[in-house]
């Protein structure tokens, strides 16, 4: 199971991190942040479907044809732990040696995109508080690491689920000759 891990976290790591440097450097120089959410969720969906690939390879080369929805999950998990910890420390390389001014400039779009949008002084107030208690916070990197996580773990736990669920099998198959 480890060289499955391995392998495939490494894959789907260096997948999502290319993708997201990719993204974050285009919306970093454009300021034009609405597209790259996209992107970074497009990609992590990409790097994530290796998940199935690993747990069928590891379930009909290593297991028999046979694996519980346990050991198919966990198989899921390990490899997003793998993808996520690469992509996390691809930010924080990324971020603080390329772009440390990243938070003040996607604050100041984020309030830019709420003006337009008509909210009252009121709602405007009090996403201006939410954004400031945001960057205050970005400026520790414990905090940086958590977000960073946060943005990448549920699709991959998601997609952990569903492959765990889908390639579940009790008994093995039997081939008819």
């Amino acid at each position: 199971m480890k060289k499955y891990v391995i392998t495939f976290g490494i894959i789907a790591g260096i997948i999502v991190s290319a993708m997201m440097v990719y993204s974050a450097t285009s919306c970093y120089n454009t300021l034009d942040f609405e597209g790259s959410e996209v992107v970074g969720y497009s990609s992590m969906i990409i790097a994530f479907s290796f998940i199935f690939v690993a747990i069928k390879n590891y379930r009909d080369k290593n297991n028999a044809g046979i694996i519980s929805f346990g050991k198919a999950f966990r198989v899921g998990l390990f490899i997003t732990l793998v993808a996520s910890t690469i992509y996390v420390l691809v930010w924080l390389i990324y971020f603080y040696n390329f772009m440390p001014d990243f938070m003040d400039k996607y604050t100041a779009h984020v309030l830019q995109q709420a003006k337009e949008s008509g909210l009252s002084a009121a709602e405007l107030k009090e996403q201006t508080a939410q954004m400031d208690s945001m960057s205050e916070m970005y400026k520790n990197p414990v905090f940086v690491v958590l977000f960073t996580y946060m943005e990448i773990m549920p699709v991959g736990l998601i997609i952990s689920l569903i492959a765990a669920l889908i390639l579940k099998r009790r008994t093995a198959k039997v081939v008819a000759v």
